[in-house]
């Protein structure tokens, strides 16, 4: 893979790492990255690498995550969290706009569009490709959320290779990862192997240029490339999941009755934990809320969910009142219609619905038992 500063494939060391993190923050950005908190790998603002999950990964299955010490000092040597990038560009709640009332006159001013420059440290591949679905929802279109687009024109991203799949990973399937191939400023390959921790280093942008421009490096030697490569071609052949994803719209359209529903209609709690950690969902609603005098009034967003019951309502009741339904319209959405609508699944393979799912429901043996088949049938996309 090709890793270049100032044209040349280039190595930086844990301390050059440490350099680009205070360069990036010197010109103005907010770092948000991965951080240990309650248990889990979260994303929140960072101030140096010491703020890094260093020498931890993390053990995922269906309904299942667990933190557990690595045998080396990793950096990024873990999988993903419950959090998603979206937390910070499409908030979980957001004030719309203000009323006031002032005797017979009333002001209404609309929240103001934020100025944050946040740098996102360790973005995966198939989180980047996350990020670009969204965009595709909230930017690209007729109708563009003014929030989300303000945050993300002055977002930088610095991507990670990934050194290891998780055990709910499936990104290789959904040609999400995992190798970051565009969409960054900076992407970096941690490399641990022969006693030296040192990363390969390529900028994707003119920003990422010039924030590595002055930061110490060295040419990187054809092992050490070569060595990167063979760390994703690794993450790619160990994925923990696999779902064949070419022909997912026409398989789910044609089994809208299929008894499969009904099966894991009697396991699905519709908590909607599943839409809350997914990088792509992004539904919400709109809640008015006013003081006691009726002076002023505020309009909120906040994420919403198609588990919930009111989220379907219409005049007279739910047009989803059944678990069967619900589930049913998270997935056939997820993988089929989000094709007709926006051109793209929208799911990127990152197993989070899998591991935050109370009861370990798996999206991609959904799929295989729609399919009617067992995992040996199942070809990896």
């Amino acid at each position: 893979m090709a890793a270049q500063v100032d044209g040349a494939m280039a190595i930086v060391t844990v301390e050059g790492l440490e350099a680009l993190l205070q360069a990036i923050q010197a010109r103005g950005y907010r770092a948000v990255g991965p951080t240990l908190e309650n248990q889990a790998i979260v994303y929140d603002d960072i101030e140096s690498i010491n703020d890094l999950p260093r020498g931890w990964t993390d053990e995922q299955d269906g309904g299942r995550y667990r933190l557990m010490r690595r045998s080396d000092d990793a950096l990024f040597g873990y999988s993903v969290g419950p959090q998603s990038w979206k937390k910070f560009l499409h908030a979980p709640k957001l004030r719309l706009w203000t009323a006031e009332r002032h005797g017979e006159n009333t002001t209404v001013t609309p929240e103001a569009s934020p100025n944050d420059r946040l740098a996102f440290i360790g973005v995966r591949a198939c989180e980047i490709r996350a990020i670009e679905i969204q965009d595709r929802v909230l930017i690209s279109d007729l109708y563009v959320d003014p929030h989300y687009q303000a945050l993300r024109a002055r977002a930088l991203i610095v991507a990670v290779n990934c050194g290891q799949a998780g055990g709910v990973c499936f990104c290789a399937s959904m040609q999400a990862g995992p190798r970051v191939k565009q969409g960054f400023d900076i992407a970096l390959t941690e490399l641990l192997d022969g006693g030296e921790h040192v990363f390969l280093v390529e900028a994707g942008s003119e920003e990422g240029h010039a924030l590595l421009a002055p930061i110490p490096h060295r040419a990187a030697s054809d092992d050490e490339i070569e060595a990167a490569a063979a760390v994703i071609e690794r993450t790619a052949s160990s994925m923990g999941r696999e779902m064949r994803s070419d022909d997912l719209n026409e398989l789910l359209m044609s089994n809208l009755e299929h008894p499969r529903w009904d099966e894991v209609a009697t396991r699905c709690l519709t908590c909607a934990n599943c839409t809350l950690v997914c990088p792509t969902c992004f539904c919400t609603s709109v809640e008015d809320v006013s003081d006691l005098a009726g002076e002023r009034a505020e309009r909120w967003r906040r994420w919403d969910s198609c588990f919930t019951m009111d989220f379907s309502y219409i005049h007279g009741g739910s047009v989803r009142a059944s678990a069967k339904s619900r589930y049913r319209q998270w997935m056939t959405h997820k993988l089929a219609t989000w094709i007709d609508q926006f051109g793209s699944s929208g799911c990127v393979g990152c197993g989070r619905c899998i591991a935050w799912c109370p009861v370990g429901i798996d999206i991609t043996e959904e799929v295989r038992a729609i399919r009617g088949c067992d995992a040996a049938a199942e070809e990896p996309q």
